[in-house]
């Protein structure tokens, strides 16, 4: 198993996906493409074995009837990418809740934080133990009338029996053919009651254990008593026992519940409500996890269903966390107009409990650095952390400095969440007065705004001292009040690009600006209200020293 150290972002993205969906089958990509419909950042986890492999078509599934199933599969994915939802192949090892989020590790050591899970790894069919079965499952040895039924119509149909419910089940295949065999096995005989309904409908009873199948050339000709006695079949249908797929689930606190017909016991499932919620809180499931007998196409509703639910579920929560951040920002506005101190101001703004930033790296950062060779990186007024992670999941090693010491503390355990924390060296330093030393291939300095006076032409020069030979210097801020701001910090300093070159008053030999513009950009922004947002960015690189003639 790769470490978690090693493990890189998927697709690019970082931080905590919205909702993390397990099992990429009917179920898993209707919630996950309804979820992106929505604007949630979702990660579909599948492990690319469906249940229904074996089967060669789909059926009652409208539009889609007679399909292969993984044409349905591969449908599902080009929807789910196209509404920009990710897929990634793997199985979940481990889950466990952290810091307000579930934390997935994959088979390869990536981990993965969500703040809701879709569970949809559907179930395992037990096959009885009869020589054969198992390889013929899904062709001519099959288990449900509705999605196989009518390919076998008007053929010799032998019924496999296991529990007591399988002399009902034979007056379905009935429906079928007129030439249905049940044989007894490992059940009950029919009493007489059942025997009289059989026997009324024309279905044979044939009493004793069978022991194996008959196939000739890779076709179900027979099946084969215990006495050796064969009779002749071309279909048999048996009755699995459904195990719902949920053991590395468990360190969620999800178990298993046994299904009962009567008082038999049909297999087990993870209960739930209505709209898929489980008892676990930021829990959902869909599909034959939940219900055994879903077929495929009422497999993806509760899909969608639950997908509902669970944006109906963040969205209640997004807009608590705005209510509580927009008080506290309001509140420390007026205790800094009060004459609060920066540290005081900025362990205060980040002492509430939830995540106050997205926990994605900044636009800017991504798009200037990508093609940028990794090395050494200065991440100035680092906050939560997003940006400092993103640049370690890509190579960097980074040195973070804020000055809040509650942003630290949440960065450095999302850092090793995420299995990074190794490549970061958190510093607690008031940038006012701070000199950095050493060198840098990056230093970065992002949104370096505040209501309280800020030694803005100080904080950039030490930072433009630090720059390797080489090193890019990257300097990002709100060209004026944005749209989620505008009430937020009042009296804040938007300098423009010219004043930030103004401000560093750089050599012109020693320096080459790469860009020096304000540059918008798309941005969700609350869920129901996007808006764009404009960025002043100024990118320069100190020159590397011209080699000696």
């Amino acid at each position: 198993m790769t470490d978690a150290s090693d493990a890189q972002p998927i697709g690019g993205h970082t931080g905590t996906w919205d909702v993390a969906v397990i099992g990429g089958g009917a179920a898993g990509l209707s919630g996950a493409v309804a979820l992106a419909r929505s604007r949630r950042s979702v990660l579909v986890i599948d492990a690319g074995q469906p249940r229904n492999a074996p089967a060669a078509h789909l059926h009652n599934y409208l539009s889609r009837d007679g399909a292969a199933p993984s044409q349905l599969l591969s449908a599902g994915r080009d929807e789910l990418t196209g509404y920009g939802g990710r897929i990634v192949t793997g199985t979940v090892t481990s889950a466990a809740r952290t810091d307000g989020a579930f934390r997935l590790e994959l088979g390869d050591g990536s981990p993965v934080l969500a703040r809701r899970l879709l569970v949809a790894t559907g179930l395992v069919d037990e096959l009885p133990a009869v020589n054969g079965v198992a390889q013929r499952w899904g062709r001519d040895v099959l288990h449900c009338p509705y999605c196989h039924g009518w390919e076998v119509r008007d053929r010799a149909i032998g019924v496999l029996a296991t529990t007591p419910l399988t002399a009902e089940w034979a007056l379905l295949w009935r429906q079928q053919s007129a030439d249905v065999t049940l044989f007894t096995h490992t059940a009950p005989p029919p009493d007489d009651a059942q025997r009289e309904r059989l026997t009324a409908r024309g279905v044979r009873v044939v009493d004793g254990r069978v022991a194996d199948l008959d196939v000739h050339d890779d076709r179900l000709t027979g099946v084969r008593l215990d006495d050796g006695h064969i009779i002749e079949r071309d279909a048999l249908a048996v009755q699995p026992t459904f195990a719902a797929r949920i053991d590395v689930l468990a360190g969620l606190g999800l178990s298993a519940t046994e299904q009962l017909i009567g008082d038999h016991v049909v297999g087990t499932l993870i209960a739930a409500d209505d709209s898929g919620a489980t008892d676990v809180a930021g829990v959902w499931v869909a599909g034959n996890v939940a219900d055994l007998r879903a077929m495929l196409i009422s497999s993806a509703a509760t899909g969608v269903h639950a997908a509902a639910a669970i944006n109906h579920d963040l969205v209640a929560e997004d807009a608590d966390r705005a209510v509580e951040r927009h008080r506290a920002e309001r509140a420390l506005q007026t205790t800094v107009r009060a004459g609060d101190t920066a540290d005081s101001y900025w362990d205060r703004f980040y002492t509430e409990p939830h995540q106050h930033w997205s926990g994605e790296a900044n636009a800017v950062l991504v798009r200037e650095t990508t093609d940028m060779t990794p090395g050494t990186a200065l991440d100035l007024g680092c906050g939560e952390g997003g940006d400092a992670i993103w640049l370690a999941q890509h190579g960097w090693i980074v040195t973070a400095v804020d000055i809040a010491r509650p942003a630290l503390q949440r960065a450095r355990e999302r850092a090793a969440a995420a299995g990074v924390g190794d490549r970061i060296s958190w510093l607690r330093h008031d940038l006012a007065h701070w000199q950095p030393t050493g060198a840098f291939d990056l230093v970065s300095v992002h949104y370096l705004h505040s209501p309280s006076d800020l030694p803005r032409e100080r904080i950039l020069r030490a930072a433009a001292s630090v720059v390797a030979p080489g090193g890019v210097l990257l300097i990002v801020g709100h060209a004026g009040p944005q749209p989620a701001h505008v009430d937020a910090e009042p009296g804040t300093d938007f300098p423009t690009p010219d004043e930030v070159l103004a401000d560093l008053d750089l050599e012109p030999t020693r320096w080459q600006v790469e860009r020096a513009a304000d540059i918008p950009r798309d941005t969700p922004g609350d869920n129901d209200n996007p808006h764009t947002q404009t960025d002043a960015v100024v990118k320069i690189q100190r020159l590397a020293p011209s080699p000696r003639a």
